[in-house]
């Protein structure tokens, strides 16, 4: 039997960009030998992206969608497509056609050679600014040194995972869900594949340096407990450092007796000791927010409205 293939594609606030990404889809995958599944997932949108999904329904049966009752996040997004997509393989992808579809080829070849999953691996970020270029390849060196999951560097959410990968993350309940980690964590066989990505065409990116950085810290701290564990070795240091300058003033003390004490000296220690100790409180708060969420057990998302309706 054919085997079918489930594109998830998050959309927000998207109108212009439905119609180009399923003419590039007839252009490009024309030819593959399996069925198409198309799951949109608008979440939340304020236009007429879940319009022009529907118009686009009546005219090709492949387009299925998923309306979520407010804006969740992409993270969220991913997961209800997940929850619902009903291939033998599925493959989340923009709807901007950053992902392009004709690497679909590869992913389907390598899936029927026998691999779990295939990722693609930007070749280079040209798209992207210096700044971004290079807090991108600061974040995989330091996750990948943190975490015992390991995320291949320049590997986004494009990617093929057949139906036991899929159901393998559908077994995961956290709420605070970084897909990246979580696409890695079960293993299998994996593969990736080089591709470059184009610049975005159509619409804006929903992406700010405000929204990556907390995107980050939601990767490493569900992924690592390094950053409570580093607080032990730095009380350590600082005690051994305390020790060695207080022995240093004892002897002083004896040799030459005692002297002024110092205000400059007394504000530094106040001051340093200080901002550790607000320091290891914030990672602490990190992590016990993230234990007050999980325990609420909340819906990763809600829906409005879907086909299966």
């Amino acid at each position: 039997m054919e085997s079918t293939l489930s594109l998830i594609v998050p959309v927000f606030n998207e109108e212009e960009s439905i119609a180009p990404f399923l003419e590039a889809i007839d252009r490009h995958l024309a030819e593959l030998p399996a069925t198409l599944e198309i799951l949109f997932v608008d979440d939340g949108s304020s236009d007429r992206t879940i319009a022009e999904i529907k118009r686009a329904q009546r005219v090709d049966p492949r387009v299925r969608y998923i309306k979520l009752s407010r804006n969740f996040g992409k993270e969220a997004a991913m997961t209800a497509g997940l929850d619902h997509a009903s291939g033998d393989a599925v493959i989340p992808m923009d709807v901007d056609l950053q992902d392009p579809p004709e690497l679909i080829h590869e992913f389907f070849r390598l899936w029927q050679e026998g691999y779990d999953t295939v990722y693609g691996m930007r070749r280079e970020r040209n798209e992207d600014s210096p700044g971004k270029r290079a807090s991108a390849g600061l974040f995989y060196r330091i996750f990948n040194w943190l975490s015992h999951t390991e995320i291949p560097a320049n590997a986004g959410d494009y990617r093929l995972m057949n139906r036991r990968v899929v159901d393998a993350l559908k077994k995961l309940p956290e709420r605070n869900r970084f897909m990246k980690g979580l696409f890695a964590w079960p293993g299998y066989r994996s593969i990736g594949v080089e591709y470059s990505r184009p610049a975005r065409h159509l619409g804006q990116t929903k992406w700010n340096a405000w929204k990556l950085w907390n995107f980050a810290l939601d990767g490493l701290t569900s992924f690592s407990t390094w950053p409570l564990r580093v607080w032990s070795y730095v009380g350590i240091c600082i005690a051994l450092l305390s020790l060695v300058y207080m022995t240093f003033i004892i002897a002083r003390t004896l040799m030459f007796g005692v002297d002024w004490p110092g205000y400059a000296s007394i504000m530094s220690a106040i001051l340093f000791f200080g901002s550790v100790q607000l320091i290891s409180i914030g990672v602490l708060g990190e992590y016990v927010g993230r234990l007050y969420i999980e325990s609420k057990e909340r819906p990763v998302y809600l829906t409005d409205d879907s086909d299966e309706d």
